[in-house]
Parts: structure tokens; C-alpha cells; sequence
């Protein structure tokens, strides 16, 4: 009942008929996965005017084929109408489809939804701050001499040296380094166990001084802290967020944590002259296209060939 409680906030009672179905489909997810799915049933049930998640999955459920894909495409309107981007829309959707698979796969129905996403441009800013922007952020950290400066440096080495995402940081337990092995092991996206990669030179240093001041108890690699220097718990993904930006605003730019992962791709791409495939050894992305768009919009490589044309 844990992920179930989690989603629910232990509003949803073992005795609702979906409860199974709902523990069956976040069973084994992440707690990322499973705050995202929360966040989006709830919104589905306010648009269905609904109490909780369990009356939404019912709701959509007993609908049946046709009602059901209707009922998702008016969602899939009224998001759109709300304005939110085509990323957000789709991810609501992919929600509710994932659902629908899951009581699918278990006999509760026998239709599937087939409402399709929005079209949109993934990846057209790739390049994030760029290398020197992330330098300029480093730079404005270095002559702090404090748990946070430290703190602070180490998850920007951590996101940019290694190309890490948020989850990847802020999910890190002191056991899951090794700083003598130059080592640290990620839980990946849409991965159940960890991999283990190789932490540089300037990234062991820095972690190695924020853990100065961490100390070496078991617990998060990276916690909050107050405006005393105080550590609190784990540091969570809003609030790594907000460092990130933080920093930025502080040397001129607009940044966010996935943006230094942008960077680092983009300048591995550079510095290898576009190997594509040795790239996506150090990104660790499932499809190689995605870096072919981030190798395209380095170079622009469209409007190259368009000049090349006018020309």
C-alpha cells in the first residue's frame, strides 16, 4: 500500500474497488513516476469534478470504449485551452493511457485508449547554457568558503561534468559513491537498477570538499540547508531547481538543472566532432535520435545546408 498511499496521501481506502488496480499500476515505479501520476490523476479528477483518484480511474474506466476516448479527448481539449505547453498535455495523456493498459492487461477492461499526443518540437533548445556559461557559474562559487558554496559546486560538476538529471542528484545516498574508485552509481531514467560511471578528476574534488562539510553519515549525498549553513533532509528536485537558477540569475543567465545537461551533451558533441555514438554512451540515451537532434541544432546543420543552396 506504500505507493498507493503516496499517491492518494492515504486518502484512498484499501476498500475502494480500483485500489488493487491502482497498487498493481504503480507497483515497482520510482517515486518520481509515482508524484507525476498523482499530480496528473488529480488534475484529471478536478476536470471530471471528481474527489480523488480512485472516482477518476472509475470514472474513466466504466466508461467504455467509445465514452472513455471521448472523456480524454474533451481533457485532451480543455488542457490545451488552459494552455499549457504540448509537453504537459502529453504527458496527462500518456498518464491516463498507461491506466487504461494496466486494467487492460488485468481483465478490468478490454478497450484500449487511443486519444494520440499533441505534435510538438522536443529538443529545439539544446545547448543550455553552454560551457562557458557553466564555467561563469563556477566561477561565481569559487570564492565561497561555506557548506553551501561547497554543497553547490559538487551537484553542478555532478549534472554538467557527467550529464546527470535532476533525479539522478538529488536521489544520491552516500553509499552509492566511491570516491577512492573515482565511482558513483545513478539510478538512470526508466531503469530498476543502478549503473556505475566514472567520476573525473574536478568532479571528485568537488564532491570530496562538499562531503568536508556533509560529514559521513549514511544517508542523501545532498541536503538542505538553512541560512544559517544548518542541514536539514534530503534536498529535493525543486529545490536543487532553485540553486541552479539561483546561480545563474547571479551571472546573468537563465538556466535549470536539465539545462546543464543540455550543456554537457552539446559540448561532448564538440569536442568529439559529433560522434554520435560514443556520445550516447556518456548521455545514456535509450533512443539515438535525440542526440541527433542535439548534434543538428549544434551545428545547425539544416540551415548550413540551406546557405549552401541560396548560395
Amino acid at each position: 500500500m506504500q505507493a498507493l498511499a503516496v499517491v492518494e496521501n492515504q486518502s484512498l481506502e484499501t476498500r475502494d474497488p480500483r485500489s488493487e488496480l491502482l497498487e498493481a499500476w504503480l507497483s515497482g515505479r520510482s517515486p518520481q513516476t509515482i508524484a507525476a501520476y498523482s499530480a496528473d490523476l488529480r488534475d484529471f479528477a478536478a476536470f471530471l469534478d471528481v474527489s480523488g483518484i480512485g472516482q477518476a480511474a472509475e470514472a474513466l474506466l466504466s466508461a467504455g470504449a467509445g465514452q472513455a476516448n471521448l472523456i480524454a479527448l474533451r481533457y485532451k481539449a480543455a488542457l490545451l485551452e488552459r494552455g499549457l505547453a504540448p509537453g504537459s498535455v502529453n504527458r496527462r495523456l500518456t498518464s491516463l493511457r498507461s491506466l487504461v493498459r494496466m486494467a487492460r492487461t488485468i481483465g478490468a477492461v478490454t478497450f484500449a485508449l487511443d486519444v494520440q499526443n499533441v505534435r510538438s518540437e522536443s529538443y529545439r533548445d539544446t545547448r543550455g547554457p553552454g560551457r562557458e556559461g557553466v564555467q561563469a557559474m563556477l566561477g561565481e562559487l569559487e570564492g565561497r568558503r561555506d557548506a553551501k558554496g561547497a554543497r553547490d559546486r559538487a551537484m553542478l560538476h555532478l549534472l554538467f561534468d557527467l550529464g546527470l538529471r535532476r533525479a539522478e542528484v538529488v536521489n544520491l545516498d552516500l553509499e552509492h559513491l566511491d570516491l577512492s574508485g573515482a565511482s558513483v552509481s545513478v539510478m538512470g531514467k526508466g531503469r530498476r537498477e543502478r549503473i556505475t560511471l566514472t567520476l573525473p578528476a574536478p568532479t571528485v574534488e568537488a564532491v570530496a570538499a562538499w562531503l568536508t562539510w556533509r560529514g559521513d553519515s549514511a544517508g542523501p549525498l545532498f541536503v538542505s540547508l538553512d541560512k544559517s549553513g544548518r542541514m536539514g533532509g534530503r534536498l529535493t528536485g525543486r529545490g536543487l531547481h532553485k540553486t541552479v537558477s539561483a546561480i545563474g540569475r547571479r551571472v546573468g543567465l537563465s538556466v535549470w538543472p536539465h539545462g546543464l545537461r543540455h550543456a554537457a551533451i552539446t559540448t561532448a558533441l564538440d569536442m568529439t566532432n559529433g560522434d554520435v555514438r560514443a556520445v550516447a554512451k556518456f548521455s545514456r540515451h535509450a533512443n539515438i535520435q535525440t542526440l541527433c537532434r542535439y548534434d543538428d541544432n549544434r551545428e545547425n546543420l539544416g540551415g548550413a545546408i540551406a546557405a549552401l543552396i541560396a548560395g
